[in-house]
């Protein structure tokens, strides 16, 4: 028996691959998964889902990207971003960092130029923002005594709005009795 499994880890140290035990599905899914989204062009869909995130808030709000033109074997395509005129010329010098982060976020060579087109763009949809919920009494009687004893007026209104803010998003177990407090 000793010597079976001997062989089977000489073999691993042979080939060059090593035992890491195991892993968590998450860390090795973009890498397993890359080759079948390359080909079912999935990760166009993130490029436009997530373009403000790859290029920046201020960039995104002046171009965004309308088609990707794969290269041979899905490297090294050709992005065609549609941006405002100003920002032409900006957007030809930023190209390479562009590609860059563009590459990055696929982790691959997936973009080797970007094509320009000039032109308006298309007003995106605003979401609308979540409703904030409002400090009530019972907050603010648990937070009035713990900062009673603060005497910088700054110090104590910025703890106060925190405190606020942490206890209106916290979940109500200290009234279930499942708190530590």
């Amino acid at each position: 028996m000793a010597d079976n499994s001997e062989n089977k880890s000489g073999d691993a140290a042979r080939s060059g691959r090593q035992a890491h035990g195991l892993r968590a599905v998450a860390t090795q899914l973009n890498r397993v998964t890359a080759a079948v989204r390359r080909r079912r062009g999935l990760t166009e869909a993130g490029l436009f889902a997530d373009w403000a995130a790859i290029v920046g808030e201020e960039l995104a709000a002046e171009c965004m990207p309308q088609r990707l033109v794969r290269g041979a074997d899905g490297i090294g395509g050709t992005l065609h971003v549609r941006v405002t005129g100003p920002l032409a010329l900006e957007l030809q010098h930023l190209e390479p960092v562009v590609i860059e982060r563009i590459n990055g976020y696929f982790g691959y060579r997936a973009i080797a130029r970007l094509a320009l087109h000039q032109g308006p763009l298309a007003p995106r949809a605003k979401r609308p923002a979540a409703p904030k919920p409002k400090a009530d009494a019972r907050i603010e009687a648990q937070l009035s005594p713990q900062l009673a004893a603060i005497a910088d007026e700054n110090l104590r209104d910025a703890l106060a709005r925190l405190g606020r803010e942490v206890l209106v998003r916290q979940p109500m177990r200290r009234e279930s009795g499942d708190g530590d407090g």
